[in-house]
């Protein structure tokens, strides 16, 4: 019988992987929301935040567990490479209207 090994095994999806992803997206919207407060450039209102967060936390968790799930390097860097084009896509899109 052939046995099969591989040379990454999965990684198991915590929550302690979790919990960091919404420690980041908290840390990067303290920028805008400094900002914001102090009267400086950035104007956000709730909806914006609210619409920051998801992205940021949505494409943070796709990251972790598409890391978690995939084994070989080249798949990972693909998916990741995928996940910061959408990222980026959408944030332009909501941003400044690249599609209209």
């Amino acid at each position: 019988m052939k046995t099969v090994t591989h040379s990454h095994p999965a990684k198991p999806f915590s929550a302690r992987k979790v919990l960091r992803v919404l420690a980041v997206t908290g840390a990067l919207l303290l920028v805008p929301a400094v900002s914001t407060l102090s009267g400086g450039e950035f104007r956000w209102g709730v909806v914006d935040f609210a619409a920051a967060a998801v992205l940021l936390a949505g494409s943070g968790l796709a990251f972790e567990l598409a890391m978690a799930k995939l084994r070989t390097r080249s798949s990972r860097l693909i998916a990741g490479t995928a996940i910061a084009l959408a990222l980026l896509t959408i944030w332009a899109e909501l941003a400044v209207g690249i599609f209209h």
